[in-house]
């Protein structure tokens, strides 16, 4: 059945539901669609059987809806509607949620069901949230009311009559008035709920410092106390806020820009904050970190969690240095991640797109990557696994594919390649991928440039296990599996058979020359100010439209056929 899928961007849960479909073997287009005069050309080049939206803003045209049918995916229970459904559950804290696959009718939100799934709402980001037990309710949606269209016996229900329909309720969009935080009154619980509920759009605007700045995300604190709304102290680039009874961890932070100027980049709060911060104590024994070590016998697990995925050069340097920490434990089996959602997306282009030289700071990224994947690549003491609880792009991929065993969670996605931002690659992958999955399927990969659900790296061999749980049990299963694998008795012979596969590999083709092959071309990319890649970042960094074309020549067949 030909599926076009619609949205307003390219984003995780449209990137998921393609990936679902074609595995099931539906042909899909996608087409971003921010109008609604997009989505009536995308209708009419496609001519599909079925439209499905998984995140659309825009009203979908009465002529498209009336001639063929156009099923949306709305984060929100039955009979919930408007357009900022998943920010109010979060900002009051419900513990249970929903999505419906509704038909496009006159009024938004309003369709006839066609099908629902319910879900928990742990208490996380919002955007964390969304990728994850939404992500995993939409598609099951999505495939229940597909495989109903298909079928051409179901009729969706109206909501009015759908079972368990409170009654149709359309809340309006969430505004900063409704976001405002009250330092000297609010709670950090309060506190916390505001900012997960704007996280990581729009964010909640605040003054500090004499400035207007968007807040972005937010962690407990428990120890640090303070004037409420006095800053107390930073650690890995965020500050420590006080609250009415507490405190809280602001990891990132927006300048808000003028009408008609350039949106501003999304930083680590200590970046954007820059001369404006006042000298604060590093804070060290505190409840927050986005870099954590527990062992347990043979066991270790080091897990990071960055907003966005996003690994900048500090980043990487830090969590470079917890690794070389956890390698010098007595472990047999180490876990790098075992988080849930995001594992890495690689460099962090809003950094870069701020630097005073972002040509420079991209060089420097890309290398602090490469050391950690390097050091990953080249460790012949113990086994590795990167657990992958929540999705992985580019370098972030190419992190995962460095350890022994890759485990995904079953709702994760992953997007091995560049292509999308104009870079041919680096961080080994010219070596790591092909090893992996064989030639062919690597230059498939590199050129389609398609996301990949858990199963089918599983298939294809870019995973070596898929673990199905949900969100919040992944850590403590992939702990529970690690154990397993560490009193396997299988251990010393493959730490055995891994050094001497690292001599032979050193003797065939060395790490060095593969990192400098790479690097070579990716120096070429920052250096060049027309190549697609700064035009790319600094629209996606920014939210602009572009109309750029990532070009990727042969250079990535060569690279495949060298390797």
């Amino acid at each position: 059945m030909r599926i076009l899928l619609i949205g307003s961007a390219y984003n995780s849960l449209t990137q998921r539901v393609d990936a679902e479909l074609r595995e099931r073997g539906h042909p899909v287009a996608v087409e971003v669609t921010p109008r609604g005069d997009d989505v009536r050309a995308a209708v009419r080049r496609h001519s599909p059987d079925l439209v499905v939206a998984p995140m659309l803003k825009a009203v979908v045209p009465r002529d498209v809806w009336a001639e063929h049918t156009c099923l949306i995916v709305h984060p929100g229970p039955v009979g919930d509607r408007g357009p900022s459904s998943l920010d109010w559950a979060v900002q009051e804290g419900v513990d249970a949620w929903g999505v419906t696959v509704l038909q496009a009718d006159q009024e938004m939100d309003a369709g006839p069901v066609w099908a629902t799934a319910s879900c928990p709402v742990p208490r996380v980001g919002k955007s964390d949230l969304y990728r994850n037990e939404v992500s995993d309710a939409a598609v099951a949606a999505v495939l229940l009311a597909v495989e109903r269209f298909a079928s051409g016996r179901h009729t969706p229900r109206d909501q009015d009559t759908s079972p368990g329909t409170p009654g149709a309720r359309t809340r309006p969009a969430m505004r900063q008035e409704d976001r405002r935080i009250s330092w000297s009154d609010d709670s950090t619980g309060t506190v916390l709920r505001t900012l997960r509920a704007a996280d990581s759009q729009p964010g909640v605007l605040d003054r500090l410092l004499g400035g207007e700045w968007f807040l972005h995300g937010g962690h407990p604190e428990l120890r640090l106390r303070g004037r409420p709304g006095a800053l107390l102290a930073t650690r890995a680039g965020a500050i420590c806020r006080a609250t009415a009874d507490g405190a809280v961890w602001i990891p990132e932070l927006r300048h808000r820009t003028a009408p008609g100027a350039p949106r501003a980049c999304k930083l680590p709060a200590v970046t954007a904050l820059g001369g404006r911060l006042p000298p604060l104590p590093v804070a060290r024994d505190t409840t927050w970190s986005d870099i954590r070590y527990r062992e347990d016998g043979a066991v270790g697990v080091l897990s990071f969690s960055f907003p966005g995925g996003a690994m900048s050069t500090d980043r990487c340097r830090r969590l470079l240095a917890a690794y070389r920490a956890a390698c010098r434990r007595p472990v047999s089996v180490l876990v790098l991640g075992a988080g849930r959602d995001f594992f890495s997306n690689g460099i962090h282009l809003g950094v870069i797109e701020a630097a005073a030289d972002p040509a420079a700071e991209s060089w420097a990224n890309i290398n602090a990557m490469n050391d950690l994947v390097e050091a990953v690549l080249t460790t012949t003491g113990r086994l590795v696994v990167c657990a992958l609880g929540g999705n992985a792009a580019a370098g972030g991929v190419m992190l995962a594919l460095a350890a022994d065993e890759v485990w995904c969670r079953s709702g994760s996605v992953l997007n091995p390649h560049y292509r999308r931002m104009g870079l041919y690659g680096s961080e080994y992958w010219t070596y790591s991928l092909p090893r992996r999955v064989g030639t062919a399927m690597a230059e498939r990969l590199t050129q389609e440039a398609l996301p990949v659900t858990a199963a089918r790296a599983r298939e294809i061999g870019l995973a070596d296990r898929v673990v199905h749980c949900a969100p919040s049990h992944f850590t403590a299963e992939v702990t529970l599996l690690a154990h397993r694998l560490a009193a396997s008795g299988r251990v010393p012979a493959r730490l055995a058979a891994k050094r001497a596969e690292a001599g032979r590999r050193e003797a065939v083709t060395p790490l060095a020359a593969v990192r400098e092959r790479e690097l070579a071309r990716m120096r070429r990319i920052f250096s060049d100010p027309d190549a697609p890649y700064h035009t790319l970042r600094r629209a996606f960094v920014r939210k602009e439209r572009t109309a750029a074309e990532p070009v990727v020549t042969d250079a990535v067949a060569a690279a495949l056929a060298d390797a």
